[in-house]
């Protein structure tokens, strides 16, 4: 360990107090950057996967605790615990942040002091406030650092349900025109919280103390709080109320996993170059990402193989009064599941349509080479046709994907 700090201290990283510091043995030196990474005193770096490109800062406020993270140019992780996670170009998290696996915070997203997330993404300039706990959730919106989607001090997204579930991944914003970076900022109020699975459009407004248990994918609204019902209802364990809403939403955001997969193989690489650690910068995301549609599957199936059983508690408890459709539901997405699994798995195999890809993909690069290697000025200065374009190639594999599932389970249509 003392060898694996003087190696990189030799190489020109800053190590304040190297004999507070612990650097695995598994570390590859040569996935650290020379130039103006600062590790601060009492932080632990370990995961031969762990990246840490120029200008990166680690433990500047507390210790940090740092396990088979890639950690982009002049991104600051300022003290806490960060996981499997990726963080690119000046992301940020506060102390006492809590990081773990799936997480991909985008260029200059980031959380204040005491953020706990996991699963989660956060395009381009996304910002949390303190105190806030954020699981199982994609974020975009916003155009700048002036001008970005916020998630307010003491939030919360529940994203666990009293049937013991979590296929309660919400969307705030999508992938298909969130990459484009033109869309407005979404602003969730302090003190608030999200039910999962949720789905939010670009412009919405939740106000504070909110709790907000509904979607609102059209977006331009502004969310208020409304009453529980005073009395006490009966609760039976084991009964899903609103099957089709829960169904659809996992699909989306499934959907849009694989989307953003896309951008990831098609856009973001073209910004890596020869340059190994940028390379390895994205192919961290894209392997978190993998992690991501693992994650949602799993627990969809979980979801899946529990609305059967479902039914039949759902047929006692209703009696005469049962829905039909709610019924019909329920079987279709169990006895449905192995089919729709085998089509999720395959759906890394889409591409979308190739020749309007192609086109979009033409204009990114000529706007590469007048603009420069800068991935946020690049796509800021495509013009509407053909960030038109790159959203059609994108929505267009969201529904495509949208509209195979369903082909599986048509009572949801």
């Amino acid at each position: 360990m003392i060898k694996k700090i003087e190696l990189l201290r030799k190489k020109g990283v800053k190590i304040t107090r190297p004999e507070t510091v612990e650097i695995g043995a598994e570390v590859d030196p040569e996935r650290v950057s020379a130039k103006g990474v600062v590790i601060h005193p009492g932080c632990r770096i370990s995961g031969k996967t762990t990246l840490i490109m120029e200008g990166a800062r680690i433990g500047e406020e507390g210790p940090a605790t740092v396990r088979d993270c890639q950690i982009g140019p002049e991104a600051e992780l300022k003290g806490g615990v960060f996981s499997r996670s990726v963080f690119l170009r000046r992301s940020s998290m506060g102390d006492g942040a809590r990081v773990r696996e799936g997480c991909i915070l985008e260029e200059e997203a980031g959380g204040a002091q005491a953020v706990g997330i996991k699963q989660t993404i956060l395009f381009p300039f996304v910002t949390l406030g303190s105190l806030v706990n954020f699981c199982d959730c994609l974020m975009a919106g916003g155009t700048s650092r002036k001008d970005h989607s916020e998630v307010g001090s003491s939030y919360i997204h529940f994203n666990y349900t009293p049937n013991q579930d979590k296929a309660t991944a919400s969307i705030l914003g999508d992938v298909p025109r969130g990459v484009m970076l033109d869309q407005l900022p979404i602003f969730l109020g302090g003190q608030g919280g999200l039910a999962g699975p949720a789905r939010i459009g670009f412009g919405t407004v939740i106000a504070a103390g909110t709790i907000c248990r509904r979607d609102c994918p059209e977006g331009g609204k502004l969310l208020l709080g409304g009453e529980l019902k005073k009395k006490n209802l009966d609760f039976t364990p084991g009964v899903y109320w609103r099957v089709s809403r829960k169904t659809l939403n996992n699909i989306n955001f499934i959907a849009n996993i694989f989307a953003l997969r896309q951008w990831y193989l098609r856009v973001r690489s073209l910004f890596s170059d020869e340059d190994f650690l940028a390379e390895e910068l994205r192919r961290g995301a894209l392997e978190t990402l993998e992690i991501t549609i693992e994650e949602r599957i799993k627990r969809f199936r979980q979801f899946a193989e529990k609305a059967g059983r479902s039914a039949e508690i759902y047929r006692r408890v209703m009696g005469e009064k049962a829905s039909a459709r709610i019924l019909e539901q329920k079987k279709e997405l169990s006895a449905g599941w192995p089919r729709l699994e085998e089509l999720l798995v395959n759906c890394r195999e889409k591409t979308g349509d190739c020749a309007g890809r192609d086109a979009f993909l033409q204009n990114v690069e000529r706007a590469r080479e007048e603009k420069g290697g800068n991935y946020i000025t690049v796509i800021r200065s495509l013009d509407d046709e053909t960030r038109g374009r790159g959203i059609a190639w994108l929505q267009g594999l969201v529904e495509d994907i949208e509209a195979e599932v369903l082909e599986i389970i048509p009572s949801f249509k």
